[in-house]
């Protein structure tokens, strides 16, 4: 008999243990990653981070608290207000940056093969290495890395989707153009 009220009490504890660390869990995941704000005072582009970390942490003393970890205007205005960070609370998904270049390659295909970009899979690590790509007007491929987050947002505007078959092979063709033939299409 012992043994059912010794579970039943370790359930209990379980399960109040998961009701209180759930919500922290959840908000320390919704607010972390890179997010693309709009500076109030600049009225431009910038990537933030919100530490994430703190907010849960806040949570769980009782009430949820905002703050900037890092952003892409710091160190030079590092005693701003934060006032972006209303952005954020508003629509925390929509500004995040793996949001908005999903948003941003959804239904799209690749400029040059024409062959649909795949939907975005952050939890697939083969995905992860095989990202597509962009391609400049000049026809140069650049992967992701070669920009700065808020430069990212902005190249979203004036770029074009490549698959990552054409990316590697668009690299290849710029980083060696003498050992590549081009051959016509019939």
């Amino acid at each position: 008999m012992t043994a059912i009220v010794w579970l039943v009490v370790a359930l209990l504890a379980v399960a109040a243990l998961w009701l209180g660390v759930w919500p922290v869990l959840r908000v320390y995941r919704k607010y972390r990653g890179t997010r693309i704000i709009t500076c109030p005072e600049t009225k431009r582009a910038a990537a933030v981070e919100v530490d994430a970390r703190r907010a849960a942490l806040s949570l769980a003393r009782g009430k949820m608290s905002l703050r900037l970890r890092d952003c892409s205007r710091w160190p030079e205005r590092q005693g701003c207000g934060q006032e972006c960070l209303g952005q954020i609370e508003k629509a925390p998904a929509d500004c995040l940056l793996r949001s908005i270049l999903a948003k941003w390659y959804a239904g799209k295909a690749c400029v040059i093969c024409r062959k649909p970009i795949p939907e975005f899979d952050w939890l697939d690590l083969d995905w992860l290495e095989h990202r597509p790509g962009l391609l400049d007007h000049e026809g140069k491929p650049l992967a992701w890395e070669d920009f700065r987050p808020e430069q990212l947002a902005e190249a979203l505007d004036t770029h074009w989707p490549i698959c990552w078959d054409c990316h590697l092979a668009e690299i290849f063709r710029h980083g060696h153009p003498e050992l590549v033939t081009d051959r016509p299409v019939h």
